[in-house]
């Protein structure tokens, strides 16, 4: 049964500030960083503003998108969780179809813009990303399989290859390994929250991997994951899109991950310290390798 909606009469800001909450901001800032960093690697340097706009814009509007009907189908479950029955659909200060109507509106104005001033293959590739996520991973994987994170945790990897396509209008190897490296970091990254949040998960009934295979073999497989993900970030040298400088970066960052799942893996319940301290240090890993392939592109 899912959550009436709020009659209380409410300001023009408090809706409008739900209907930001809706695209997940602060998960934007961190996708649109890869997709920007993308851009500067691709061109060999910093992008004219006018292509930036355009595709910082109409990316943030694609995923904020598939984050608002997101939230619209996961209305019913996130009402169950801590961390999600404030949003505005599962507190019932929406009403669920807006939601949908508003994600639906703001990727077709994005696809179409991307098209029209970037060119077709970065809003393909945007599409690309939105379908998956609301498809793939909302729709199909989350409610059904451990494998949720690893399989849908692609949709997050498309930014990259949307800031790539943006500049060069088509999508080179350096640009799949950039979402080879977003893809392998995101079940260390996801698995460390859920280590910490999964009786929201339980409460939920998402088979998250702590809930159905517990807390070791997600730890195992979180290191596992964190060693592929250093290898990974080697491979982008070899295209020579970015100099020695992001070699050594990759490599500190990589060891420097792989650490802190070391010591998650260590920790034994019901201690939570070194999986909240590494689920913070991966967003820093990831802001990081990003802004070396800046700093490293060749001169």
């Amino acid at each position: 049964m899912y959550t009436q909606v709020v009659t209380v009469p409410r300001n023009w800001r408090s809706v409008l500030a739900d209907y930001v909450v809706l695209t997940k901001p602060r998960i934007i800032v961190l996708l649109v960083i890869t997709a920007y960093c993308a851009m500067v690697v691709a061109g060999g340097k910093m992008p004219g503003v006018g292509l930036t706009l355009v595709t910082i814009i109409g990316l943030s509007m694609s995923t904020g998108g598939a984050h608002a009907i997101n939230m619209w189908y996961d209305r019913d479950i996130d009402r169950l969780m801590e961390r999600t029955k404030t949003r505005p659909v599962a507190a019932g200060r929406m009403d669920p179809i807006n939601a949908l109507v508003f994600g639906i509106v703001l990727e077709l104005v994005s696809f179409i813009g991307l098209g029209l001033l970037a060119n077709w293959v970065a809003a393909l590739a945007s599409l690309g990303g939105f379908l998956f996520y609301v498809f793939i991973y909302t729709v199909w994987l989350k409610r059904r399989t451990p494998q949720n994170i690893v399989i849908g945790g692609a949709a997050g990897a498309f930014p990259p290859l949307v800031g790539w396509a943006a500049v060069t209008g088509h999508l080179g190897v350096a640009a799949w390994l950039m979402f080879l490296i977003v893809f392998l970091w995101t079940p260390p990254h996801f698995w460390a929250l859920a280590l910490y949040k999964q009786d929201d998960y339980k409460r939920a009934g998402i088979p998250m991997m702590p809930v159905v295979r517990g807390e070791r073999a997600t730890k195992i497989q979180s290191l596992v994951y964190s060693v592929l993900l250093l290898v990974a970030s080697l491979f982008l040298y070899a295209t020579h899109v970015v100099n020695l400088v992001y070699l050594v970066a990759a490599i500190v960052l990589g060891v420097i991950f792989i650490g802190y799942n070391v010591y998650c893996w260590r920790e034994r319940a019901p201690e939570v310290t070194w999986a909240k301290r590494t689920f913070k240090f991966s967003l820093i890993y990831m802001m990081m390798i990003f802004v070396a392939m800046v700093i490293a592109v060749p001169h």
